[in-house]
């Protein structure tokens, strides 16, 4: 029997709904909450926001991804936040990969406007593409997510429980294709069990794939 929502472990999990690697991360977490007791609470960063400062160091592909395409979508997604309450980031994180990412719309206006009548936000929202007074939320949401894990990181970043009772923060894990069914607890209590150990900080390898949305 499940347990109430009231004493699932609560999972904190920061995005970027242009990160295709982070989008794959949250489908893995969707399918532990169908397998474990959790419960995911979705928070917004920016990449926009984390390299704003290093825009020069960056390859120039890159760097225009970042300054024509990632200001607009987080914008509109803070002010989804703001006017309508944190819980409905969630569906609202769904509609967007699922056009952006598994249909390869792309992460552009007409794209963000269908995902907010998917889940039934008002198109009044898009107003806040070029421009929103909730900046100062979100800066402050992307920094409450990288005070937890450090500099030295992308998105996603994920919280879990760790070994003094708190929370442990991650980069990542970083999956292709997203794990399903037995294979994503696995993982999970692979990820629970290094949080707890004091003093674990980081295991990692070179990707040798691409992001693989075949089975989503």
């Amino acid at each position: 029997m499940r347990r109430d929502m009231s004493e699932k472990t609560p999972v904190d999990f920061w995005f970027d709904p242009l990160c295709p690697w982070a989008w794959m991360t949250s489908r893995w977490v969707l399918e532990v909450e169908k397998v474990r007791d959790i419960e995911v609470r979705w928070h917004l960063m920016s990449l926009a926001v984390l390299n704003e400062d290093k825009l020069d160091e960056l390859p120039a592909e890159y760097r225009e991804l970042l300054e024509t395409k990632a200001w607009g979508p987080v914008r509109v997604v803070i002010a989804a936040q703001e006017e309508h309450g944190a819980d409905v980031l969630g569906d609202l994180y769904t509609a967007l990969g699922t056009r952006i990412h598994n249909q390869e719309e792309g992460p552009g206006r007409e794209t963000v406007a269908a995902a907010l009548k998917d889940v039934g936000l008002p198109e009044s929202l898009m107003d806040h593409w070029d421009g929103t007074p909730y900046e100062p939320q979100l800066r402050a949401s992307h920094k409450e997510g990288i005070d937890k894990v450090g500099q030295e990181v992308g998105t996603p970043v994920i919280a879990v429980p760790g070994a003094d009772g708190g929370q442990l923060a991650f980069f990542g894990p970083v999956v292709t294709p997203a794990p399903k069914g037995e294979d994503a607890a696995k993982l999970w209590d692979g990820t629970l069990a290094v949080a707890s150990v004091p003093g674990f900080y980081e295991i990692k390898r070179t990707r040798t794939k691409g992001p693989d949305f075949s089975n989503l």
